[in-house]
């Protein structure tokens, strides 16, 4: 649930690396939130719910899915490729399913090595 709120947090940083754990725990709760607001508005015959969420997760998914790209060593226009019917998909989230780019690309150092004694101590040198 951290790293759903941690997106959040990073609102419009579209700047940066973010883990798979990261990417795709948000883009689970927020599948299952979306599906329940969905149900709430097909209960309620009302859709308010669902769009108002949609709206509200936009811009923090546009930004966490960039970030995924930059952890891959990535420009976060390759998003662009998804307009390939169908392979541009898979290949996104293959692209998306990648480990990170061991140590620092030019988005930053990795998320995986932010926190290990190795690389403190090798940046204090």
């Amino acid at each position: 649930m951290n790293y759903f709120l941690d997106v959040f947090r990073k609102f419009g940083d579209f700047k940066g690396r973010s883990r798979r754990s990261e990417y795709w725990y948000f883009t689970l709760f927020s599948t299952i939130i979306s599906a329940i607001t969905m149900g709430i508005d097909f209960m309620t015959e009302m859709p308010v719910l669902n769009p108002l969420y949609s709206l509200i997760v936009f811009v923090p998914s546009l930004a966490v899915l960039a970030r995924r790209l930059h952890d891959g060593g990535r420009s976060a226009w390759w998003f662009l490729i998804v307009f390939i019917p169908l392979i541009g998909f898979i290949v996104l989230i293959v692209f998306l399913c990648q480990d990170s780019v061991p140590g620092e690309n030019k988005w930053g150092l990795n998320p995986k090595d932010i926190g290990n004694d190795d690389i403190v101590n090798h940046l204090v040198e």
